[in-house]
């Protein structure tokens, strides 16, 4: 099948190449001329384990394509998928204004029939919108083109998204016309052959799924975190508490790791989205609220740590940053616990010797260049002359560390891990001040 893809971004790109994976004739459209020519030169504009294999084969097997051309593109596949960004607004609401620009050209340029797909997170009644806007452009042109808009939202996971999408666990497709639940069907048929995972519903309620699911994984991560915050007052130790609850199969053991903040480009982005979608119909959501609250303190537990145990004087004071990468497996720094700690940090008047295995690039892009921050090549690199190791980010490659070799490198055996990767008797055991999440301190 011939697909078009709008958006060569996280989603857009790994959509594009999934489905290029498996036989359909793929070309993925970018206003961003740059970000083009670094596709087609083989090069990724993002991190994703696995995605430049695929990109590069398929894309030599012809099956991909990258072009600015939008009416290329257009003219190009019977399924128009829309996955550019919906970034927030002021307001906390989702900017539909490059959604809608793509359903305007589609409208311009449409020659037949097609099937315009909302890949992109965005808010309970935004096919409308799309549909509004393209038949709007269709009238100027004086022209009348069949087309039916779907909502097919995304449920990839930085760091697992390959999987994610050629072994989906649902493929939620929202649809008035059963003409083009069967397209669909049709389309997500490769990823569909052990069971049935293609769960059809009404347009409006396959919006709302989205934002719900992201809203849902938000609250179990600050609902932990607070539990946190108590565990550590009452003396008790929140991953004992966690294995206790994660037991329980109702609960399970998913998203409840406490831990210094949920960042990203979805569960910020979605929870102040929806909070503002019940805000316009007239809904006070508190528990939304709450979530963001909750967050957004967890953001500082790090340095209101490292500042309490220093008696508030960090100016000169140098820290090891593990992890800057909001999550391990990915390079985005969008909304990262790190980018709160190092300014908090900065700000303060300490310096910052960072190391992450895949977003130094993207820190130098955000940082530039700076006296107060050392980006490194190793964890090794970031202990030299430090007072402190903060651990900010989960990855595989921290979690087995020599202490001795940590406490040899350090200026003094003091560590602040936001993730709890370590035992806090082993750690003490080895004359180290260990300060975790809701484990009390050393």
């Amino acid at each position: 099948m011939k697909v078009t893809i709008f958006g060569s971004g996280y989603v857009g790109l790994v959509t594009g190449t999934c489905l290029a994976e498996v036989g359909n004739d793929v070309l993925c459209v970018d206003i961003d001329a740059n970000k083009i020519d670094m596709l087609n030169r083989g090069e990724l504009p993002i991190y994703e384990p696995g995605l430049e294999e695929l990109v590069h084969s398929n894309a030599k097997a012809g099956r991909l394509a990258f072009t600015t051309d939008v009416a290329a593109g257009i003219t190009h596949g019977l399924f128009q998928f829309i996955a550019v960004g919906t970034p927030p607004d002021e307001d906390g609401s989702a900017d539909l204004q490059y959604v809608l620009a793509v359903a305007n050209s589609i409208g311009e340029h449409m020659p037949d029939y097609r099937v315009v797909i909302d890949k992109s997170t965005v808010p309970v009644g935004t096919a409308d919108k799309v549909h509004e806007t393209i038949r709007s452009a269709l009238k100027k042109r004086g022209v009348e083109v069949d087309f039916d808009v779907v909502s097919n939202p995304e449920f990839l996971k930085e760091g697992a998204a390959i999987d994610d999408f050629m072994k989906p666990d649902r493929i939620v497709i929202g649809t008035d016309n059963p003409r083009t639940t069967e397209l669909l069907r049709a389309l997500y048929t490769p990823f569909n052959r052990s069971r049935d995972r293609l769960i059809s519903m009404d347009i409006r309620s396959a919006e709302l799924t989205k934002y719900a699911a992201n809203a849902m994984l938000a609250t179990k991560i600050s609902f932990m975190n607070e539990l946190s915050n108590l565990a550590e007052r009452l003396g008790a130790d929140i991953e004992q508490v966690r294995i206790g609850i994660g037991s329980d199969p109702r609960i399970g053991y998913h998203f409840i790791y406490p831990g210094c903040g949920y960042g990203g480009s979805c569960f910020p982005k979605d929870v102040q989205a929806l909070e503002r979608t019940a805000h316009e119909v007239g809904y006070q959501a508190d528990l939304l609220s709450a979530v963001e609250a909750v967050n957004k303190n967890q953001k500082q537990i790090l340095f209101n740590k490292i500042s309490h145990h220093f008696d508030g004087n960090l100016k000169g004071k140098t820290f090891a940053l593990w992890g800057l990468a909001f999550k391990p497996n990915t390079d985005d720094m969008r909304a990262a616990p790190s980018r709160a700690l190092m300014e908090a940090l900065w700000e303060n008047g300490a310096q910052v010797q960072a190391y992450d295995p895949e977003a130094i690039n993207e820190a130098q892009r955000i940082y530039g260049e700076r006296s107060d921050l050392a980006l490194v090549e190793s964890p090794e690199a970031a202990l030299q002359g430090a007072d402190a190791l903060v651990i900010v980010t989960e990855w595989n490659v921290f979690r087995s560390q020599d202490p001795a070799k940590i406490k040899e490198i350090l200026q003094e055996p003091l560590i602040f891990d936001g993730r709890n990767l370590y035992d806090p008797k082993r750690l003490q055991a080895e004359g180290f001040t260990y300060y975790a999440i809701g484990r009390g301190t050393s």
